[in-house]
């Protein structure tokens, strides 16, 4: 094997290229005595084993993630965790999967190029290519490595990991860019490829693939990370149907999706009762002149059966905000909510059929036509998921929950000052999110179990300070049960020159409150804050000078609110005044809660007489102002065509 340019030693130096096999050294054999033949004609799995078979495969899927973790070089994979990682049954249904609602197609675009009969022990398959996977990726950063676990030359399952790169080439480094207007500016398309032949490399793919990185020891070291992530999945495979046979497994795997669709589906039909139900939420802009873009989603619930449509969606856009969106993320949006609360159940195939019909239309930001631009798409994403809630609201209001704001990913590029080497640094930062009808919304959260750097990691490896990093006081929306706060981080440039590329969401439209909630504050990007070159900077825009000294300021928005501010009690307010979340000003204009600022008490009088004089009247949902469920769908197609109400809270 030839070693990359730059490289002393190979893709895998050290260690032998052959992956995969029950043949190899140190595989566990099956026995005899468990064959498929005997397990059914006993036919039956006791609980127990069940369970059992339950712990193996997180522990499994664990493993995985904390190996891919621990051993990748980018900072995205090790330090944010952006990354997942899954299992498959012989049939390709998802054993256990991820919270992520971006899961897609996984396998379906290998198992359409490479037929199973045609695959062997020790292959590896990749692809990062969105448009060829109709969706198993949504932009080109995620790269999907796909192995086959045989056993005794029978296929019994599949492993896979996910990732998403640093760098894979396209018109500024990190390959996603507001600039974007087609997906060739995002970096170099995989179509499901075999990267592996029976655990022998293809070299030359591979160094094609390398070569196109503006990072390519990041890149080699991230793909070491996700084969040993396949390879230790295949192993933790194999030892479950060693210790428990082929057949008792998979009728295991078969009653724990059964578990897992029956309750799900119990509770959407709870949920989505016989009638129609409508939603519409709306995106700020496209970074190119578009905006705001309205997503449309009709529920109907007859017969037992339920469609989702959102064919009404706003077309596709210029700028790189296009989601191609697989019907199954919609299917795992509800999924997440209907189990939420019951750790009993996995994230599983049993939450890919919960809606009876998806109907999506070609050309519409939903399912965006090739060539159009997808590098943003988690900005449509993030509105698809509270248009999900939004139609839970309509449909079983007794239950809110109200909108969270989207996380805010920025790439800060330039050069060391002293070797004038390239660095790129994504600056993710945490938004608040909505609160639900028993308790506030999460403060400070990066987008699920995600996270964003420490301040120590960045001041460490880029030329920055970090010069405050807080909770953005006031940004959750006052309810019952307040908003999740957003941070504000703020950092100060060291090197000569940098630019910035921004994102933020829920600027134009923050995230709306329900059942009397308001909705939560916006945020902003401020450059040199409180200087006289003070500038508000947009949301969504690439190219933007950083000059030695210079302070980019990142104000967070804050989640929606849930229930009427004058019902939180009064402790709870002196409690979030005293913490910093609120001021003193929200605490009286949006709470009713009067507190003596000297003595930092509350005054209970004061406080019943102002609330029984000010308290004012509500509708199901909150953004600026109030609306019932078919204002709030008039109120989208009002914004759209720039007719929406003045913005007042």
């Amino acid at each position: 094997m030839q070693p990359l340019p730059g490289h002393a030693q190979g893709l895998f130096a050290g260690r032998s290229r052959h992956i995969g096999g029950i043949r190899r050294k140190g595989a566990l054999p099956v026995s005899d005595s468990n064959t498929e033949a005997t397990i059914c004609r006993k036919s039956i799995v006791v609980p127990v084993t069940t369970e059992i078979i339950k712990g193996a495969l997180r522990s499994a899927q664990a493993e995985m993630e904390r190996l891919l973790q621990r051993t990748a070089m980018s900072p995205v994979i090790r330090e944010k965790q952006d990354y997942f990682c899954g299992l498959f049954d012989r049939d390709g249904r998802l054993l256990i999967g991820t919270k992520l609602p971006i899961l897609g197609n996984i396998l379906a675009p290998v198992l359409e190029r490479f037929p199973i009969a045609d695959m062997r022990d020790g292959d590896v398959y990749w692809y990062n290519d969105p448009y060829l996977s109709e969706g198993g990726v949504s932009h080109t950063p995620d790269q999907v490595f796909v192995s086959p676990i045989f056993v005794d030359g029978a296929l019994v399952g599949f492993t896979h990991s996910w990732a998403h790169f640093l760098d894979i080439g396209g018109t500024r480094s990190g390959s996603t860019t507001p600039d974007a207007t087609e997906i060739f500016h995002e970096g170099i398309l995989v179509p499901p490829v075999r990267l592996y032949r029976e655990g022998v490399l293809n070299e030359d793919l591979f160094r094609t693939f390398a070569r196109n990185s503006r990072f390519p020891d990041i890149v080699v070291g991230d793909v070491r990370a996700m084969i040993a992530s396949v390879e230790l999945g295949r192993r933790r495979m194999i030892e479950i149907f060693s210790r428990f046979g082929i057949g008792p497994a998979h009728l295991a795997f078969d009653i724990l999706i059964d578990q897992t669709r029956n309750f799900a589906r119990k509770r959407m039909r709870e949920i989505f009762r016989s009638g129609t139900y409508k939603f519409a939420e709306l995106i700020d802009t496209d970074g190119h002149g578009t905006g705001p873009i309205a997503i449309r989603m009709v529920m109907t619930a007859a017969q037992d059966r339920l469609v989702l449509d959102a064919t009404g969606t706003d077309d596709q856009t210029r700028g790189p905000i296009n989601f191609l969106m697989h019907p199954s993320a919609v299917q795992m949006i509800f999924g997440i909510h209907m189990i939420s609360g019951h750790p009993e159940f996995m994230f599983n195939e049993g939450l890919l059929t919960l809606v009876d019909e998806v109907r999506l239309r070609k050309g519409s930001i939903l399912q965006p036509c090739f060539p159009a631009s997808l590098g943003q798409r988690s900005v449509t994403l993030a509105r698809v998921m509270s248009a999900c809630v939004g139609l839970i609201n309509v449909a079983k209001p007794e239950r809110p929950q109200a909108s969270s704001s989207a996380y805010s990913a920025n790439k800060l590029r330039g050069t060391w000052p002293v070797t004038h080497t390239p660095f790129l640094k994504t600056l993710a930062v945490a938004a608040g999110q909505g609160a639900r009808h028993d308790s506030d919304g999460p403060d400070a959260i990066y987008f699920l179990s995600q996270q964003n750097y420490p301040v120590e990691f960045a001041e460490q490896n880029y030329p920055l300070i970090i010069r405050c990093y807080a909770i953005n006081r006031d940004s959750g929306g006052p309810g019952r049960w307040r908003g999740g706060c957003g941070v504000i981080r703020e950092f100060e440039m060291r090197s000569e020159t940098a630019s910035v590329s921004l994102r933020m969401s829920n600027v134009e439209w923050p995230a709306y409150g329900v059942e009397g909630g308001l909705c939560g504050r916006s945020g902003r990007f401020t450059l040199n804050p409180g200087r006289p070159d003070e500038r508000i900077l947009p949301s969504l825009q690439d190219g933007v000078i950083l000059r030695t000294g210079d302070v980019l300021r990142i104000a967070m928005p804050g989640g929606g609110g849930v229930g009427h501010p004058f019902d939180r009690e009064p402790e709870q307010v002196l409690r979030d005044v005293t913490a910093g979340f609120v001021s003193m000003e929200s605490a009286l204009e949006e709470y009713g809660v009067v507190i003596e600022p000297e003595t930092e008490t509350i005054d209970l009088v004061a406080t019943l007489d102002h609330r029984s004089v000010k308290r004012w009247p509500t509708k199901l949902f909150h953004r600026r102002h109030y609306f019932d469920p078919r204002s709030w769908w008039d109120e989208a197609d009002a914004a759209t065509r720039n007719e929406a109400l003045p913005s007042v809270t």
